[in-house]
């Protein structure tokens, strides 16, 4: 059964809520299946595993911070070697992600859809029941599977640490 979480985070001045248990440091990453355009599923943690993997999760690109961060990753993705994969996830339709990449420029971030089951919301604990996307937050898995950065941003409008992240993930290729 779905953990159901109330007074935990606010969009405005009003509690909303949130599906499923958050992760923590240390832990192994939960397996998640979403997907892409033409509806084909993928599991990034299965597709990049003995990656480090970055999980950036967005409410919806079509938003000016989703946006922002979005193309921010994709400029660091081009800076990175092989051994880090960026992947940016929303409840956006797959075809709606791939209009946007192209229009964006997007190419070295890897943009799937939670759209159909809400699995990794529900695994990672950042499903809003009442919008039906996610709360904004980043992953990083290291090669061996397990969660080495958590960060459940407080508000939807705030960005992450760019620089952190990046450098969280460098640490975590050993």
């Amino acid at each position: 059964m779905t953990t159901v979480r109330n007074n935990t985070f606010k969009i405005g001045d009003n509690f909303v809520t949130l599906l499923g248990d958050e992760v923590k440091v240390g832990q192994a990453a939960p397996d998640f299946n979403n997907v892409v355009a033409g509806w084909a599923q993928v599991n990034p943690i299965q597709e990049s595993k003995g990656k480090v993997i970055i999980l950036s999760a967005v409410p919806s690109l079509d938003t000016d911070v989703c946006d922002r961060e979005t193309r921010r990753f994709n400029e660091e993705a081009a800076k990175l070697g092989e051994d880090i994969v960026i992947y940016t996830i929303s409840t956006d339709f797959p075809m709606a992600q791939k209009r946007w990449c192209g229009a964006a420029g997007v190419d070295k971030v890897k943009v799937v859809s939670d759209v159909v089951d809400a699995d990794f919301g529900i695994k990672y604990g950042i499903l809003i029941k009442e919008r039906r996307y996610l709360r904004r937050s980043v992953f990083i898995v290291g090669r061996d599977g397990k969660l080495t950065y958590v960060n459940y941003l407080p508000a939807l409008g705030d960005e992450p640490n760019y620089d952190e992240v990046i450098a969280e993930a460098k640490k975590a290729l050993g």
